[in-house]
Formats: C-alpha cells, structure tokens, sequence
C-alpha cells in the first residue's frame, strides 16, 4: 500500500533526519559558525552576543592589568651591582661621596684631611683587616654554597698583601699587635651568614672589596703621607688593571644575582647598613692611641 504521508511533509522529516545524522562538520559551512541551533520542525538561528559579552569585557580588563609593568629599582637596569652601589653610596656622608646622605657623626666619617691617625691605631687596623680578608678567601676557597668557587682567584686578595706589610712594619720595630675584638666579631659574622645567609654574605663581599678599591686607597695613601714618608704598602696595589679585576669581579656578581628572587636581592640590599657598621668599626681602628 502506498504511503498516506504527504509529500512535503516527508521532505521535512528528511531534513531533519538529515540534520540529526550528519557528522559535526556539517555546522562549519554555515553562512556564520557562531549561531546557535534549535530543535523543532523549522530551524531558528539567534545569536550569542548578549551572552558573551560580559566575559569579554572581564578579559580585557584582567589582559590590561596583567601587562602594568613593574617599577624597577634604581640601578636595576645595569645589573643588581648596580644595585648595591646605589644603596651603598647613599650610607656615605656628603663629604665621602655626591651621593652620601648621612651626616657625619663618626670620627672616621670626617673628612680624611681631618684624620689623626696614629702608627699604633693603624697596625690594628691592617691587623683586623687581614683577619677579615682571610675569613672572606677561606669562604670562597671551601665554597659551602656552590657559587662562592666564582670568587677564588680574583686578583682583589689581599691577605698575602696584608701579611708582606706587616713583616715590613715588624722589621722595623713595631710589635704586631693580635686581633682584637672588632676584628674578631666580624670575622666570625661573616662564617656565620657564608652558612645560613648566602644573600648577606654576598653583600658583604661586594662591599669589603669594592670599598677598599675606591675610598680605601685615598684612606691608604693620607696616612702614608702622615705616618710613613708616604711609603705605599702593599695592601694598596694590585697586580694587573684594577679596573678590569673589578669589572670581572662585578661580571660574576651579577651572574650569581640572576638566579635570586625579588625578595633574596631585597635581603641583599638590606644587610649594607650592617656591612658599613662592622667596616666603620675596623676603620675606627686607624684613630685609636
């Protein structure tokens, strides 16, 4: 018996059948992929905008703010020595340096013009220094924290320098003091941050060399002129061009920097002021009687 079902109404079935059973792909090749379908014997298309468009709107927002860039800290651009430089330099008195912004309330913070010294405050200043520049190289040399081995054999020593004065000082005449307990406290600071505290340690070192360098040989040559004929010791030279030491030296700072976090680098900086505070103690030292 032939079918009863009218012959537009079985070409809707079709379409919808059709519909059903065609594989996903079918949606691609329509005129605009994102309108909705809806089922029933027509077919409705309505579009999703008012749906989308609050999400939208939150992901831009979050995209922008997720793109502020971060203020940088002064000197970072350089390098994180840059870094302590600036720190540093700021603890200094406008006397000692353009940048200081301390006033000057130590005897040693004074000018060096205005310096007293005396030949047996100066033997337990070199003393103490000695002590603290072989507590630093026998650091570096065990290397506890793997990256302290970046700093043996730098050309900044200055411990054998300091044990080829002091000879010098006991030929003619003067009795070597030992260490006294400024140098003590201080070399036993820096055992004690080398193991629990690399970040300080690290400031440290940067700070000890690097102002020995700079201010250090001013100090070194005044009190030559006062107390020594102007005789230049050794603890003052260093073989090869200091500069190049120290931009080598500078290179491997900020190398070892890289690997530190915001926070550790911030830790860093902040242990300069007790850095000054233990060196400002030895260097004292000079005007003792």
């Amino acid at each position: 018996m032939a079918s009863l079902t009218p012959v537009s109404q079985s070409r809707s079935l079709f379409c919808i059948t059709a519909l059903k059973n065609s594989p996903p792909r079918m949606f691609s090749s329509l005129p605009n992929p994102n309108l909705i379908f809806t089922h029933g014997p027509r077919l409705r298309f309505q579009s999703p905008r008012r749906v989308s468009r609050v999400p939208m709107r939150a992901f831009v927002v979050t995209a922008t703010t997720a793109e502020k860039p971060r203020k940088k800290y002064p000197g970072e651009a350089k390098g994180f020595v840059e870094e302590m430089r600036f720190v540093a330099m700021k603890l200094h008195t406008r006397e000692q340096a353009k940048e200081g912004e301390k006033d000057a309330k130590q005897p040693e913070e004074k000018p060096v013009a205005k310096w007293e010294p005396t030949v047996e405050g100066y033997l337990r200043f070199l003393v103490d220094s000695k002590l603290v520049y072989d507590t630093l190289e026998l650091i570096v040399e065990k290397a506890s924290v793997p990256y302290y081995a970046n700093f043996r054999n730098t050309g900044l020593e200055r411990s054998s320098k300091l044990a080829k004065d002091l000879e010098w000082f006991k030929e003619q005449g003067y009795i070597i003091p030992g260490p006294s307990e400024t140098g003590l406290t201080y070399a036993s600071y820096l055992e004690e941050l080398s193991d629990k505290d690399p970040q300080a340690f690290i400031c440290h070192f940067y700070n000890v060399y690097f102002a020995h360098s700079a201010g250090g040989r001013m100090i070194g040559k005044k009190v030559a002129e006062i107390l020594l004929d102007k005789k230049e010791l050794g603890f003052y030279k260093w073989e090869g061009d200091l500069s190049q030491l120290l931009q080598n030296v500078r290179e491997k700072l900020n190398k070892v920097a890289e690997s530190w976090t915001r926070e550790e680098k911030d830790h860093c900086l902040e242990e300069t002021e007790k850095s000054f505070k233990y060196s400002g103690d030895i260097l004292r030292l000079i005007l003792s009687r």
